[in-house]
């Protein structure tokens, strides 16, 4: 008999990014797939998302001015989604970090729950339906929350459901695996009730690609 793998969801952790922090030097890159970073007690995590600049080479567009999701990251490396096989990177320039705030009272999630279109390329010859897959879209994170008007990562879903901004978003599961993603926040509502707390349901649309670390 074996033994279960489940996952306990309890000490699951959301974030919202709220800032930036301040830029490590890049003092190295190793090109490949995924393209390996060095920087001296940098002190990101899996998940951090970072903004590169001043990278020089003949292919430093492919890293400069973009934001990256920081993987694999150990005390003084960490890498980085970008196939840079045969290309040229000059490591004199830096990584600037987002800051992240903790929503509280965080009692429940579902998401992730988007699919890939499909493309009919069904052709006059063709024995039966062929597809192939289009852009993948990752639907949306659904959470609630027991609501805390002083709480700084409640404000800040808040503040980004009014004004529509994009938003770097943290989930963090107990095993330390982190889902790191680009959002909207749809929906940020409160409902109340005799012999209860209040409640807020909040709807992040998911933006683009999720990249787990």
């Amino acid at each position: 008999m074996s033994n279960s793998t489940a996952i306990s969801a309890q000490g699951s952790t959301l974030q919202i990014s709220t800032g930036t922090g301040g830029a490590k030097n890049i003092t190295g890159i190793a090109v490949g797939f995924p393209t390996i970073i060095t920087s001296a007690a940098h002190g990101f995590g899996n998940g951090d998302v970072v903004a590169i600049a001043g990278v020089t080479g003949a292919d430093a567009a492919l890293l400069n001015g973009l934001s990256w999701v920081v993987t694999n990251v150990t005390t003084n490396t960490y890498a980085v989604q970008l196939n840079s096989v045969g290309k040229t990177l000059t490591a004199t320039g830096t990584a600037t970090p987002n800051t992240y705030t903790k929503v509280s009272n965080f009692k429940d999630y579902t998401g992730f729950d988007g699919k890939s279109s499909e493309i009919d390329v069904t052709h006059m010859e063709s024995s039966a339906k062929e597809v192939r897959a289009g852009l993948m879209d990752n639907g949306s994170l659904n959470i609630n929350v027991d609501r805390d008007t002083s709480d700084a990562g409640q404000q800040a879903l808040l503040a980004a459901q009014v004004s529509g901004a994009v938003k770097t978003f943290k989930l963090t599961l107990p095993n330390a695996v982190v889902a790191s993603f680009s959002g909207i926040v749809t929906q940020f509502s409160l409902s109340g009730k005799v012999d209860d707390v209040l409640k807020t349901p909040v709807s992040i649309r998911i933006s683009g690609a999720v990249t787990w670390a």
